[in-house]
């Protein structure tokens, strides 16, 4: 009996023993990512997979895919995350993180000729999460690819459905590219010429003796404004000097309504016409 015991209590020292190495190398792990020393998490987040089971081991896998997408390892890390999403792992927030990941990730690859990994994107345009929804239609609508317009479905839900400002100006800036007209709102039911505030900036530049415009540029007034304040600082100063205040340029814009703004004939017998609708 004394043997059994004596046996019994070295059995729970010795597991006792291993649970708190196991966890020590797990904070150890930890810390060498918080220190952003990338090769040797990575390293320690192996060692640990290797031993572990069920949600550590999930948790290492996940780890292991982040490491090697901050050392901008780009297809080892897309291979990692998808490694780490053949587990099935439960945590819904780092599932959705590594498949938000892979987005990014294929985005980068096709930028660098991969094209084939244009498929990770449109597959993800179906993604259950909203979150990842949203992400693959901003990626592959921005991607130049003969594919990007199948992106625009979600990115029109995106602009009819949400409020974030910043989420909306990344949106029209990509339909600006793919779909134009889709950020042109009708006039209301029984309004005039004229009333209301303006929704389109137009630009025309004819040609002399020319009644076809060589250049036709339509920008919705509030994507025009996105621009503009996107300018870097010493353009706004050169405005400054020139008579200009850029720091309330459009408000005033877009207080004139439905107008024109300019009407101008060049040296040359160019005529540049600018105006609100």
């Amino acid at each position: 009996m004394r043997r059994f015991l004596l046996a019994a209590a070295l059995a729970l020292s010795a597991a006792a023993s291993f649970a708190q190495t196991d966890a020590e190398r797990v904070r150890a792990a930890k810390a060498l990512t918080l220190d952003r020393k990338y090769v040797e998490a990575r390293a320690a987040w192996t060692e640990i997979l290797a031993k572990a089971q069920g949600p550590a081991a999930d948790e290492a896998a996940y780890w292991i895919a982040r490491s090697s997408e901050n050392l901008g390892e780009h297809q080892r890390s897309f291979e990692e995350y998808g490694r780490f999403l053949a587990r099935r792992p439960k945590d819904r927030s780092t599932v959705e993180e590594a498949r938000t990941s892979r987005i990014g990730l294929a985005t980068k690859l096709y930028r660098a000729g991969q094209t084939s990994y244009v498929t990770v994107l449109q597959e993800g345009l179906t993604d259950p999460s909203k979150t990842v929804r949203y992400y693959a239609a901003l990626q592959l609508g921005g991607l130049g690819a003969p594919s990007s317009r199948e992106a625009l479905p979600v990115l029109k839900q995106m602009l009819a459905n949400e409020t974030d400002a910043d989420l909306l100006d990344r949106v029209r800036i990509v339909l600006l590219r793919l779909d134009p007209k889709s950020l042109s709102q009708p006039a209301p039911s029984g309004s005039q010429p004229g009333a209301g505030p303006a929704r389109m900036l137009r630009v025309r530049v004819f040609e002399k003796g020319k009644a076809k415009p060589k250049v036709s540029i339509n920008v919705p007034v509030a994507l025009a404004e996105i621009l503009f304040d996107s300018l870097p600082p010493d353009a706004k100063d050169e405005m400054k000097r020139k008579g200009w205040n850029s720091d309330n340029f459009w408000s005033r814009v877009k207080d004139l309504g439905p107008t024109e703004v300019i009407d101008i004939e060049g040296d040359d017998g160019e005529r540049i016409k600018v105006w609100l609708e």
